[in-house]
């Protein structure tokens, strides 16, 4: 699928580009940012994480949602939900080993992970729920480990995050959910910790149902004169909120009574 060219962005949101990409290319944080490299905008920060994207010239994996409940918004202190790219080379397969040494303040979210059989490209008409399902080839049981180009404890004002992509980060496949054509919403997700409970969540808090997110994705991305590919696989927001990973540890999440994902964090 081929997007349109980016827009022009100013001398100061091309000098923010450049600095992220190359934070991206060295898993490093931007310690501070001047005030005059904030986007002014969520518009100009979505374009500036497309001129991200161009400049790494990665292989993309899709996109990442995220705010998709109410618990997540208030955290974040929005009111709609948020998106970014992902990558490709940000992918593993559970059970998964992550070097916390590498890692950006990585936060967990459990979520789900919707692959496109078939595009959704622009197109002047709006999309239907139907049409986005319709869409779907499969969907997994999902973590985001979740990072951020600049670090928890001196972030800039928001629209930076959304320059960076919404904070993306790995994403780490489990079980395929076979039943989601039958629907999500009913879907319950425990997370532990080394064996402890730490987070519980349901499939009705993301927007009524986990794939709900998907048709608001392709329908900002419309608005923008963008699409998504087939074969791109988007992770449709946490059912667990954002649980802070502060040391080594094994997290298990269970979706439902069928599926699962597992990470080893390790120093």
């Amino acid at each position: 699928m081929k997007e349109p060219a980016p827009p022009s962005l100013s001398p100061e949101m091309q000098a923010l580009a450049r600095q992220l990409a190359d934070a991206w290319r060295d898993a490093r944080q931007i310690e501070a940012l001047p005030a005059q490299y904030v986007p002014p905008s969520a518009s100009v920060a979505y374009d500036v994480n497309r001129e991200v994207a161009r400049l790494l010239g990665w292989e993309p994996l899709g996109w990442k949602i995220a705010g998709t409940t109410a618990a997540v918004r208030n955290r974040l202190g929005i009111d709609t939900p948020i998106y970014g790219r992902t990558f490709r080379r940000f992918v593993a397969s559970s059970p998964a080993t992550l070097e916390l040494s590498e890692l950006l303040d990585p936060l967990v979210e459990c979520e789900c992970f919707v692959t496109l059989e078939s595009a959704l490209p622009w197109r002047p008409e709006a999309w239907t729920l139907e049409e986005v399902r319709a869409a779907i080839g499969s969907v997994h049981a999902g973590i985001e480990v979740a990072q951020c180009r600049f670090p928890s404890a001196n972030l800039p004002a928001f629209p930076a995050i959304l320059a960076d992509g919404a904070a993306s980060g790995l994403y780490v496949y489990g079980d395929e959910l076979i039943g989601w054509r039958d629907g999500l919403a009913g879907i319950e997700v425990e997370v532990e910790l080394d064996g402890q409970l730490r987070r519980t969540g349901s499939g009705v808090e993301v927007m009524g149902d986990p794939l709900a997110p998907l048709l608001w994705l392709a329908e900002t991305l419309r608005a923008r004169g963008l699409g998504i590919a087939a074969g791109e696989m988007i992770s449709t927001g946490s059912m667990t909120g954002m649980l802070p990973v502060p040391k080594p540890c094994r997290v298990e999440a269970r979706f439902g009574a069928s599926a699962a994902v597992r990470i080893d964090f390790r120093q």
